[in-house]
């Protein structure tokens, strides 16, 4: 297949890049610009906004895409809470540009393959447990919201027959591929590495750290966008949670960094906040549905990768 990225320059997007070349895919990295990464060996590099609708119609127009893989966005809630508008434009006007940009030449082409990376966040914070797809979506901010119309559009336009279309659910992705770390400021895993190496002087953990999160390695995200690519069948959609299954409190997210590293890191403890103790991603439909498991997101393979990629960073 010849398969477009959009945001293909990203922590996840190169992870997606390389898993998809590795493959044997011809691959298409759509960025808008940024200069501090390249593309994978033997990616193309198209220059495009999806927030254009004139400019990436053109770009779709011209590039004989089998499958697309869509993971430009912004994805802060918090931000969001500030700039809404910069949300709803880029993860909701840009997927519904895209979508447009692909019904512009339907007929042209067989119905392509439409891969959307959303987020668990859609699920609210409002449940504890293990978190299906057949769950109600409950997003709390303009960013979740931004999500859920994506997630709406994509199957609105697959049930017209034009595109076959998986949305995936990514949990929380930490580790790295190719030297490529996760500097998101908001995720615990970058921080405590900040910590150990001083940019940090603590790590913030709210209440005793007994909060349970699912967390799930960028490779094995990764895996499984390429599977959904294969799943996807004209004139459906479904949605996919990509975790690994497995919860983990985040004193034990703090303690594996420190085993594996050696180094030991200050940790401020704050009041607890009001937030589920325990959600975790159920995978029994990713297992079904794309043949998809995860082997690398094991705790202290997370650690290792991440902290291999954090010290290239210097």
């Amino acid at each position: 297949m010849h398969v477009l990225v959009t945001g293909g320059l990203g922590f996840l997007g190169h992870a997606v890049t390389l898993d998809l070349l590795a493959a044997g895919h011809r691959v298409t990295v759509l960025s808008r610009g940024r200069t501090d990464r390249k593309p994978a060996p033997g990616a193309d590099l198209v220059i495009g906004d999806v927030r254009d609708r004139a400019g990436i119609a053109a770009v779709v127009r011209t590039g004989s895409y089998d499958g697309v893989v869509h993971l430009a966005a912004l994805t802060s809630g918090r931000d969001s809470l500030a700039d809404p508008l910069a949300y709803f434009d880029l993860n909701a006007a840009g997927t519904l540009h895209l979508l447009m940009a692909l019904d512009s030449i339907r007929g042209r082409s067989v119905p392509a393959s439409f891969v959307l990376a959303s987020t668990n966040i859609v699920y609210g914070s409002q449940r504890s447990g293990t978190l299906s797809e057949d769950l109600d979506v409950h997003p709390e901010s303009p960013y979740g919201a931004s999500k859920v119309a994506a997630e709406q559009m994509v199957a609105g336009y697959a049930a017209t027959g034009a595109v076959g279309a998986i949305t995936v659910r990514p949990f929380n992705v930490a580790g790295a591929v190719d030297g490529i770390a996760d500097t998101d400021p908001a995720r615990i895993i970058p921080n405590v590495f900040r910590a150990m190496t001083g940019q940090l002087d603590h790590v913030n953990l709210n209440g005793d750290g007994s909060a349970v999160r699912d967390f799930v390695h960028v490779a094995d995200v990764a895996a499984g966008i390429r599977l959904a690519l294969a799943a996807c069948a004209p004139g459906t959609h479904h949605a996919v949670n990509l975790a690994s299954g497995v919860g983990t409190s985040m004193a034990e997210v703090i303690a594996a960094a420190e085993q594996v590293t050696g180094r030991s890191v200050t940790v401020r403890q704050l009041p607890p906040k009001p937030e589920p103790s325990h959600l975790v991603g159920e995978i029994s439909r990713a297992r079904t549905l794309l043949g998809w498991q995860p082997t690398r997101s094991d705790l202290a393979q997370l650690i290792i990768d991440g902290w291999a990629a954090w010290q290239r960073l210097g």
